[in-house]
C-alpha cells in the first residue's frame, strides 16, 4: 500500500493491515475453515487475508468500506460496502477479519446478533480479547450475558510490529463460537439476563448480597455452595459459576 493510502485509511477508517505473512497464516489458522465454509471478511484492504482464505473455503465474499483500496482477489467477492451494514446470509456462515481496532465493540455485536453465525474469528486489540475472555482472571458483563449461547476463546497475540500503519498496541486472535446447543433454553435467555444485570448493578454490595435482596436466604447458600464468597468481586465470577446459581435460584424462585 502506498504511504499515503495507509495514512488516509488509518486517519478515516482507524484500519492497521496485516503485514505479516506469519500473522496471516494464523488467522486463518485460528478459523479452522471447512472446504464448504461460506466466509464473510471484514475489512478486506488489499486483499491479503483475502488470498489466503480463498482456497481454505468454499467461498469468500470481502467486504472493504475504502473504495480506494479495492482490490479484486480471484476467486472471492470483493464487495465496495460497510460490513456492518450488511445482511447475514439465511445459511451458516463464519467471519473472519482485521478488525479496525476503533470497530471491534460494533464487529462484535454484529457477529453476536447475526443468527446463522457458526463463529467468528477476529484480530483486535489484546487487550480487548483479553478482557472478553476473562485472561485477567476477570469476566466481562457482555460476555457473561452471551456466555449460553456464545463461547470466548483467546487465540494468539499478534504483536504491533506485524501491522502496517504500526499502531500504539498489541493485537490478538478473538474467537466467537456460536454454541449449537445453548446452555440456557431460549425462553429462559431473557430471565438469564436480567440475572446478570442485577449481579453487576451492585446495589448490595457483593453478588450474595444483591442476589439476597432479590432471592432472599437461599442466594447465601447458593453462593456458599459455588464458592463465591462476600469478598469476591462480580467480575471474578465465572461463567459456570454464574449458571449454577441462576439454575438453582430461578428453580427454587420459580
Amino acid at each position: 500500500m502506498a504511504p499515503s493510502s495507509a495514512r488516509r485509511a488509518r486517519r478515516s477508517y482507524g484500519q492497521n493491515f496485516l503485514s505479516s505473512r506469519r500473522a496471516l497464516r494464523q488467522v486463518c489458522d485460528a478459523a479452522d475453515l471447512k472446504p464448504d465454509d461460506l466466509v464473510y471478511e471484514v475489512g478486506a484492504g488489499r486483499g491479503h487475508l483475502t488470498r489466503m482464505l480463498v482456497p481454505r473455503c468454499g467461498r469468500v465474499i470481502a467486504y472493504e468500506v475504502d473504495p480506494a483500496l479495492l482490490t479484486p482477489v480471484p476467486g472471492a467477492s470483493v464487495v465496495a460496502g460497510d460490513f456492518l451494514r450488511a445482511e447475514p446470509p439465511r445459511s451458516p456462515f463464519v467471519v473472519v477479519g482485521n478488525v479496525p481496532f476503533a470497530l471491534t465493540a460494533a464487529v462484535v455485536s454484529w457477529c453476536l446478533t447475526a443468527e446463522p453465525l457458526r463463529h467468528a474469528t477476529l484480530v483486535t486489540q489484546r487487550e480487548y480479547a483479553r478482557k472478553r475472555t476473562g485472561d485477567y482472571g476477570r469476566w466481562s458483563r457482555l460476555t457473561l450475558l452471551t456466555w449460553p449461547t456464545h463461547d470466548w476463546h483467546l487465540g494468539p497475540a499478534i504483536p504491533r510490529t506485524a501491522f502496517r500503519p504500526v499502531p500504539a498496541v498489541d493485537g490478538a486472535i478473538l474467537r466467537l463460537v456460536h454454541r449449537e446447543i445453548p446452555l440456557v433454553p431460549e425462553p429462559l435467555m431473557p430471565a438469564w439476563r436480567q440475572f446478570v444485570e442485577l449481579g453487576f448493578s451492585g446495589v448490595g454490595g457483593s453478588l450474595p448480597a444483591t442476589l439476597r435482596r432479590r432471592y432472599g436466604r437461599p442466594a447465601t447458600g447458593a453462593c456458599r455452595a459455588v464458592r463465591v464468597g462476600a469478598d469476591v468481586t462480580v467480575g471474578a465470577v465465572w461463567p459456570e459459576q454464574w449458571l449454577t446459581l441462576f439454575r438453582v435460584l430461578e428453580r427454587d424462585a420459580g
